[in-house]
């Protein structure tokens, strides 16, 4: 034991002698991050575009935060021209991003969340990805693309009473979450979505449907759905692209008399 004190002392002694540890600096770290309608563009300004979200993974604390805006990107470029590794894509100048500024000291793992679109609030969906990033390594340009997948739908007029044992008009808007148009033929082709009418019961059955059509105008889609007996019902309009792994609902309550 006697024997182990000198040693013990001098190690104190380099430890004073070094002074304490001095804490690493944080190096401000630049991040592009861009959220994108699966299939489709980018959530722009035109739509709300889209919150995003930084945290240290670890942690849960939130580095940055804001909301990315500008506009959808490049039709040709994004959906049409073929594409060579490396191409810019979606960092075109005007295109929607948002940029973070975050003060890195050590490699760290983060959770990039985005929002989107934020209109309207109830085609929302969220995506998250995790990735390492490094002090000082900034990353522009393209940035760190998070794909939403999903349909933006829109009841038009619908009224929300309605007579029983007749047929009730339904009217509807359906787009990307990007705002981008659909109609048959078109670059997001109507004819590979399908549309349909529902009425639910108190117990979520459905007890009425209908298939909905393009009604000659882009977005628009129209039908009528049989009406039951009296009662108190949920009218949903369902988009469904089951190839693309794309699908948007709204909804609203329904009075029967």
């Amino acid at each position: 034991m006697h024997r182990l004190l000198p040693v013990c002392l001098a190690l104190l002694l380099i430890g004073l002698l070094a002074g304490p540890v001095q804490a690493q600096e944080a190096v401000p770290t630049e991040v592009v991050v861009r959220a994108v309608s699966h299939d489709a563009k980018l959530i722009g300004s035109n739509v709300g575009g889209a919150r995003i979200v930084i945290q240290d993974a670890a942690t849960g604390a939130v580095l940055a935060e804001g909301m990315q805006a500008g506009d959808t990107g490049d039709t040709e470029r994004i959906m049409v021209t073929p594409h060579e590794r490396g191409t810019t894509i979606y960092g075109t100048e005007g295109a929607a991003g948002f940029l973070a500024t975050l003060d890195l000291t050590r490699p760290t793992p983060v959770d990039i969340t985005a929002y989107g679109p934020m209109e309207p609030a109830h085609a929302m969906q969220r995506t998250t990805k995790r990735m390492l990033l490094v002090p000082g390594q900034h990353v522009r340009g393209e940035g760190v693309l998070l794909e939403l997948n999903g349909f933006s739908v829109r009841l038009l007029d619908v009224p929300h009473r309605a007579q029983a044992e007749a047929p009730m008009p339904v009217r509807a808007h359906v787009t990307m979450l990007c705002g981008c148009p659909t109609e048959p033929g078109g670059l997001w082709d109507a004819d590979r979505i399908t549309i349909t009418a529902q009425l639910r019961d108190a117990d979520g059955a459905v007890v009425a449907e209908a298939p909905l059509a393009f009604a000659g105008a882009v977005n628009t889609y129209d039908g009528s759905v049989p009406v039951p007996a009296d009662g108190v019902y949920t009218l949903e309009v369902l988009a469904a692209d089951a190839e693309r792994a794309n699908f948007g609902m709204a909804g609203q309550t329904l009075v029967v008399e």
